[in-house]
């Protein structure tokens, strides 16, 4: 009777996990000519999950989401999605009708309730311009479809939507939008049909901090079903609750966060080397016996074989990443590096920087920040002489060598080869400790193949062509390094590798990027673009800025809390206005709720272990799953109550 009951359990949970299976990969392979992306990778896209995709530039990252997004097909296996389930998916660089204006792009779609609001969002834009009899007709009939289809509530979270992501061009043409202009089109989009399943390609890419934390709390929702490819490491450890790695065409699964991720993928490859290594002795003593053997083997030793083609695939199985020793030589540092003396700088009525001062010092460390369009880009231009400054004075030192990473990238031609592009800039790359390698010694560093070297540039993907780019700037042996947006479209172990050469680099480092990881790892000031001019010299890295704004954040309520309550007793003649102090139990509560908040943390990171173990059955991953969820539920409400009695003390 209990092997029945267990067994009915299994049929069970077989059947739950089921229905909420929204996408299935099976088998799928997928290779260019000769070059093999991926081989036989199954995969499964469940109701809630939010999954990170991580694997090299070149791996096949892109190809993957568009087969899954259904834009691309396998070469072998299928790919199956429930009935009534819809994907949406945001590309790395989005392709509209460029004739189309904003308006039309944003409400083009069969959903009547958007078509609705698309119809009352053009009336009151009409109506607001000339107030005439029609108009007003029309609006009003435009209002009672809203009303008939309850769209007011849609209609207020696509404006909410589109306020964040700085989307109000609506009568522009989309072929005179900017590249991060239609990335944020095509996320606004992505996000108001609100799909079943949401694909990312590097969602972060174009958007400022501020819009990347907002987007953070949204996908952060439990009933958001996920799969994305994201560079930004802060991003994925607070949005993703799995991540895929694919590794040599294969595909490793991680149930936890970006730091579990990195610490079982050593554990992996440890386990692989030792794999190795004794594959390698047996693949010795069977070279041997293969080469001994006649020419006419008989049927008794076809077995063996084919068992030494496996054994000599496992014994030249690649083991981990190149490194990438950077360590090229540098120009000498003289005393005067940079002096900006009250630079101003502005387009039509916009300030984007208003007299700003600043000596740069040897061992700066600086990280730019602000919101799109403050400026950012433009004080770059600046100091590299690629824009004058309407008023004051750029003064750079004789012995500096400027190396800048722009957002444009290097212009490659598309028929040269990779080697061709390194040789052109010098053949031979002198060192640090003397002596040089060669144009071709230099790629293998980063992580181009003997064969890759001799691809052509059109053949590349955008993460090998910024690779290539970043590449070019270092060979240059700058001395102060001027990057703007670096991280955009590298994958995770290049930059790994990146951060560890600019933590050892000792020239001057310039950095404007959203990757907050990123810019924590390598500054130590910021330069804060405010808007309208306004340019702060703020002392710590990007964290440390952002826990300033949340103290003055909480002070300003304070500060309006006091007032209200002062206004209330001024109203009340004869009362005398106090401070409001917490209560006894408040404060009990106060610390009660910070214990509990602990042991919450500590419970989840239990969770994670436990899931990721591979030790747990079907019944108790299920129930490990619910009562995760449960737990961070419970954080975030036990953090909003910890804030309000904060803000009491």
């Amino acid at each position: 009777m209990q092997t029945q009951q267990q067994s009915s359990r299994k049929l069970n949970l077989l059947s739950y996990l089921r229905a909420v299976n929204y996408v299935q990969a099976e088998k799928v392979s997928k290779a260019y000519g000769m070059r093999v992306l991926f081989e036989d990778i199954t995969l499964g896209v469940d109701e809630g999950q939010k999954i990170a995709l991580v694997a090299k530039n070149g791996s096949g990252k892109t190809t993957l989401l568009k087969m899954i997004a259904g834009l691309d097909t396998p070469d072998t296996g299928e790919i199956n999605s429930r009935n009534g389930i819809t994907i949406g998916y945001l590309p790395q660089d989005p392709d509209f009708d460029g004739e189309a204006t904003v308006i039309e792009t944003i409400f083009n779609a069969d959903n009547p309730t958007i078509l609705a609001i698309k119809n009352y969002e053009l009336w009151l834009d009409a109506h607001a311009h000339k107030h005439t009899k029609e108009t007003e007709t029309q609006l009003q009939l435009a209002m009672e479809e809203m009303d008939h289809l309850n769209a007011w509530e849609l209609e207020n979270d696509i404006k909410t939507i589109l306020t964040q992501f700085k989307v109000a061009f609506y009568d522009q043409k989309v072929n005179t939008l900017s590249g991060g202009q239609k990335k944020r089109l095509a996320l606004c989009i992505l996000l108001i049909n609100a799909p079943k399943v949401i694909i990312m390609d590097e969602p972060t890419n174009h958007l400022d901090i501020e819009m990347i934390e907002w987007l953070e709390i949204y996908l952060s929702k439990s009933n958001i079903t996920l799969l994305m490819v994201t560079h930004d490491r802060y991003f994925l450890d607070k949005v993703c609750n799995e991540i895929l790695e694919m590794d040599d065409g294969k595909l490793y699964k991680y149930k936890g966060n970006y730091g579990y991720f990195l610490e079982k993928k050593i554990e992996r490859e440890q386990s692989e080397t030792r794999s190795v290594e004794k594959a390698k002795n047996l693949y010795t003593r069977e070279l041997d016996w293969i080469r001994r053997q006649p020419r006419a083997r008989g049927t008794k030793s076809k077995s063996r074989v084919d068992a030494f083609d496996d054994v000599k695939k496992e014994a030249h199985k690649k083991l981990g990443e190149d490194n990438v020793e950077l360590n090229i030589k540098m120009n000498r540092v003289g005393g005067k590096i940079l002096e900006l003396k009250n630079i101003s700088k502005r387009y039509d009525d916009k300030k984007l920087i208003s007299n700003f001062s600043y000596t740069v010092k040897r061992d700066d460390r600086i990280g730019v920040v602000g919101a799109n369009g403050t400026g950012k880009s433009t004080l770059l231009k600046i100091i590299t002489n690629q824009l004058a400054p309407d008023a004051g004075k750029v003064v750079l030192g004789d012995t500096i060598v400027v190396g800048y990473y722009s957002q444009e990238g290097l212009q490659l031609k598309e028929d040269k080869r990779v080697i061709e592009v390194v040789k052109d800039i010098a053949e031979f790359i002198p060192l640090a400790k003397g002596g040089s390698i060669t144009a071709s010694q230099l790629l293998q560093k980063f992580l181009f193949t003997p064969d890759q070297q001799y691809t052509y540039v059109s053949k590349l993907s955008g993460g090998e062509r910024k690779r290539l780019y970043l590449l070019t700037i270092l060979i240059t042996n700058p001395n102060f390094l001027i990057l703007d947006e670096p991280t955009n479209d590298l994958d995770l172990m290049t930059l790994n590798v990146l951060e560890d050469f600019l933590n050892d680099y000792e020239g001057v480092l310039l950095i404007v990027s959203h990757d907050r990881y990123f810019m924590d790892k390598l500054t130590d000031h910021m330069f804060v673009f405010e808007g309208d001019g306004i340019i702060t010299d703020f002392n710590g890295n990007y964290t440390d800025y952002r826990l300033m704004l949340l103290e003055k954040e909480k002070q300003k309520r304070q500060l309006n809390n006091s007032n209200k309550s002062s206004n209330a007793a001024q109203e009340a003649p004869g009362v005398v206005p106090e401070k409001r102090k917490l209560t006894y139990k408040e404060n009990l509560e106060l610390e009660t709720v910070q214990k509990q908040i602990a042991d919450l943390e500590v419970e989840k990171s239990t969770l994670e272990i436990e899931m990721s173990s591979g030790k747990l059955t079907h019944e108790q991953i299920t129930a490990a799953a619910h009562r995760f969820e449960k737990i961070n539920k419970a954080i975030d409400k036990k953090t909003l109550r910890w804030l309000e009695l904060e803000d009491l003390k």
